[in-house]
């Protein structure tokens, strides 16, 4: 089966590509992130990948889940999704859609990940150079891991910082392997 993301992509692009012509990214921004709860939910879940359920009762399970929350652009979303049996990749199509709003925005989003919580200013001042590098504006989210040991991860898109301890011992480890 084609990788998740390959397959996600073209509907987070067409959706993309109509709420930017009607002005209402911020709507379908709403609609996509419910849609993706509801598809997240363990029991809703269950029921769309049980194959004894029919596509249609699938269909009325998350149509009645979000009644008097999508409009009809929404409703046929879910429709063609059901159709082509898509469902479960919502979430993967509202990440991709909100990093093309982003980008059309203007700004992009970061992942900081530290092994302990840092200061305000730190992250300030990490959100200020990664702002200068892509140029861009940046909405920095951190993520606390003690796994890293110390030092900083940086995610921003498909770009990845890793100044961590643990990326340099698992460097060294490698290098003294070889």
């Amino acid at each position: 089966m084609a990788e998740i993301s390959t397959i996600a992509r073209p509907y987070a692009t067409a959706v993309f590509n109509f709420a930017n012509e009607n002005k209402n990214l911020s709507s379908w921004s709403d609609t996509l992130a419910l849609l993706s709860g509801v598809i997240k939910d363990e029991s809703i879940q269950s029921i769309i990948e049980d194959s004894k359920v029919l596509d249609s009762e699938r269909q009325d399970l998350i149509l009645n889940v979000c009644k008097g929350k999508l409009d009809e652009y929404g409703i046929n979303f879910v429709k063609l999704l059901v159709e082509n049996k898509r469902l479960v990749i919502l979430p993967e199509i509202s990440q991709f859609f909100e990093e093309l709003k982003a980008e059309a925005e203007g700004s992009i989003e970061a992942e900081l990940i530290m092994a302990e919580q840092p200061s305000k200013k730190t992250v300030d001042e990490l959100l200020k150079s990664l702002e200068k590098k892509f140029n861009k504006k940046i909405e920095g989210k951190v993520v606390i891991d003690k796994n890293i040991i110390g030092g900083t991860k940086i995610i921003v898109g498909d770009s990845v910082i890793d100044a961590s301890v643990r990326a340099q011992l698992d460097n060294l480890a490698f290098t003294l392997k070889a």
